[in-house]
Formats: C-alpha cells, structure tokens, sequence
C-alpha cells in the first residue's frame, strides 16, 4: 500500500491549472495535498485534508473518484489517472487519529443536531470546533446514519466510525443514541431547553415502492431495510434484486456474502445508475444483470416482468406485452428512499417539497426559525461528499444566527 501510495504521489504533473480539484464537489485541495505528502509532511498534509472536509477519510473511500477528482486527471486523457483516492485515504487514516480536538466552550450559545449521519457529523465538528456546546441526538444506538447503516463493512468499515465517535466525545461533542426527535422529545422541546440552533439531519429512509402487486409478500424487503441488519433475513438461495443504483449493487454483494448462491439485478432500463467501479465490482462476484426488465407483480415465486427492446444507447424503445416470469427465493426492491415525517408531523412550521424533503434556502434554512437542515433530508439520496460540501455552507449559517442570538439577548 505504502509503496503504491508513494509511486502514485510521484506521478501527480502538480498542474497550475488543478483539474482534479475542481471535480472533486468539495474541492479537496489536492495539488497541495500531493505537494505536502512528497514533502514528507504527511501530519500537514492530513490536517490539510480535515480541515477541507473532517469525512476525508470516509470520503477516500466511497466516492465515486472516477467521475470526480480521478476522472478529471489529466494524465487520464492518455494514460491512467493519479489514484488520487488511496493517497488521500493512506494520509487521511493514517492522521484521523493525530489530529488534534478543540475542546473548549469558548462562545455562548448551544446547537442541536438530529441525526449522525455525514452531514450531522460535519456539522458537529465544525460548530463544536467554533466553540458551542453541541449535543447529538442519534435515533439508533451507535452513530454514522447511512454510513453505518446504509453502507455495507466491506465497503466502509464500522470500526472507521467507532473511531470517529471517539474523536467526537474528546471534542466535548455529547451523544445521545437511541433518542429519536418527534417521539418523547420534540424540536419544541429542544428550543424550551436552550438550544439556539436545531440541525436535522436525519437522512432519507423511507423506502420507495414500486407500487405494483406484491409488495407486501413475506418473501420481498426493501434494499434500506436489508442493508440496516442482513444477518436478521434469510433470503434462499436464488435472490433479485430491482434496482440499478449503488444501494442495489451493496444488497446484492452483501447477498453473496451472506450465502445466498445466486443473485440477479433487473434494471428496468438499459442504463445503470451505479458507479463503473461498483458495478464492475458486482460483476466480478459474479452478479448477474438483466436489463429492460419492467416488473409488473411480485409472486412467491418470483417476478413477473415485460422486457423492454433497447436501442445502441440503451434506451427503451418498446415493451413486450406478453408477461415472463423470472424465479427467485427472494426479492428485495432497491428503487431509493424519501423522509420520514416524524419530525416534521411535531413541528409547525415546517415545510416540505413536492418529494416531501425538508424545504431549506441555499444556506440550509428550514421556514422555521432557528432551525437548519441538510444532507438527503433536503438534498434527496445523494453522494457523502455532496452532503460534507453542503453542510459547510450551513454549519457558516447556524455561527452567524448564534452570533445574532446571543447578541439580541445581550440587547
């Protein structure tokens, strides 16, 4: 790893122009980051890339680099790119851990977070790093949100996130599992007791259905469902999965995994929604893929589907009337996620889009006062560094309202 990592850095042109940078969403300084690293300045170089973004080591891992930072390469143009994720990812973890916490409630004023995930946990450091007092109230026992729960191990190690929570706690950062707002407690609750800014940041994890006959069967799950605990489900030994996103390709790897001997991906079109790598990944353990297959109804045993005839660019031309059935133990439909309303069904005040996500300006306002949100709760079910690059910009917004507040209390 080392020794690939150093070769890799050696190669970066350290362009005046940094196209990698500008196709990373949260433009990961890279240029400077490689700079450092070959100057063996690897504690500058981690620090670097905590202050960028405090999930670089998370985001080292589950991007999809091949159309960002490594895709706008220019020695990919005729060779291949910089593998800009393993050195960002060897310095990253390597410093996590080093890099030291400001523990000190130096400013007036206390923030509330509602969720755990990418964005809550950016937002956690970022206001306790100004010096508020930050409470973190997680809905399930153990922090990360969707990167614990939504990301398979063998993708995202959980002992990462263990490592972070620890990192929280020494930052003065207080964790509160197992309390999910809108039920004992609510955000009218929170205010009563002082916290002047309220961030919800609790994800998307509704399931979405197909809405066609036998959705409710005891042989089909949901991707969000299955990926929360697998070792609960016993799927046999033949599983489709209807989808084509990344949710998709992890349920269906993790299947494997878990036993089952054969699995299958129907796309509904010709084109898959997942990145290159994870689908060459499921590929390569041996998933198989069938495309143009639009179910109809789910059956005990199996799918019932049209297939589609696609054109050269995999669009669907026409589909087939007669109806085929496509047999399988199990059926999980992975078709994305929407909010839960909880909080929402307990708070005036709050309003919601078309798709029934968190209605926010660009700096993360919610029509409530005080209260701020963003991540897939806003965004709808997007990429972990969309969300880090996002909730800077609000973690800047709830500083200023704080600042305001303490400021009108003085008055």
């Amino acid at each position: 790893m080392a020794i690939h990592v150093v070769k890799e850095a050696m190669r970066c042109l350290q362009c005046k122009k940094p196209l990698c940078q500008n196709g990373c969403p949260i433009h990961t300084p890279i240029q400077e980051m490689i700079r450092r690293f070959r100057a063996h300045q690897i504690e500058e170089a981690g620090q670097l890339l905590y202050d960028n973004n405090p999930l670089s080591v998370i985001c080292s891992m589950v991007c999809d680099h091949e159309k960002q930072c490594e895709g706008h390469c220019v020695l990919g143009r005729k060779e291949s790119p910089v593998h800009i994720s393993s050195i960002e990812q060897y310095i990253s973890d390597g410093c996590l851990d080093r890099i030291p916490e400001i523990r000190s409630h130096t400013r007036p004023g206390k923030a509330a977070i509602i969720g755990s995930g990418p964005a809550g946990i950016t937002i956690a450091v970022l206001l306790a790093q100004k010096g508020y007092r930050v409470t973190l109230f997680e809905g399930r026992e153990r922090i990360g949100g969707v990167l614990r729960y939504g990301i398979p191990d063998f993708r995202l190690p959980k002992t990462l996130l263990d490592r972070y929570e620890k990192k929280l706690r020494r930052m003065g950062i207080d964790i509160r599992p197992n309390t999910a707002i809108g039920q004992a407690l609510t955000v009218d609750d929170l205010q009563r007791d002082g916290y002047g800014a309220i961030f919800i940041g609790t994800g998307v994890w509704r399931p979405r259905k197909l809405g066609i006959p036998g959705e409710s069967l005891g042989n089909v799950h949901f991707a969000i469902d299955y990926l929360i605990n697998p070792d609960v489900y016993q799927l046999g030994r033949r599983l489709v999965v209807i989808g084509a996103g990344n949710s998709a390709m992890d349920v269906a790897r993790t299947a494997l995994r878990k036993g089952v001997r054969e699995v299958t991906v129907l796309c509904r079109s010709g084109h898959v929604a997942a990145s290159a790598r994870e689908m060459e990944y499921a590929i390569a353990d041996g998933v198989e893929f069938i495309y143009g297959a639009r179910p109809v109804a789910l059956t005990e045993q199996g799918v019932l589907y049209r297939q589609a005839e696609l054109n050269e660019t995999g669009d669907v031309v026409q589909v087939a009337d007669t109806v085929q059935c496509f047999p399988a133990d199990s059926i999980i439909v992975a078709v994305s996620q929407g909010a839960q309303h909880r909080i929402v069904n307990s708070t005036t005040g709050l309003e919601v889009t078309e798709r029934g996500l968190l209605a926010t300006d660009t700096e993360g306002r919610t029509t409530r006062k005080g209260i701020f949100a963003s991540g897939d709760v806003v965004l709808g079910a997007r990429t972990v560094v969309e969300a880090v690059a996002y909730s800077k910009r609000v973690a800047e917004a709830m500083d200023a309202y704080l600042q305001e507040l303490t400021m009108e209390n003085r008055d």
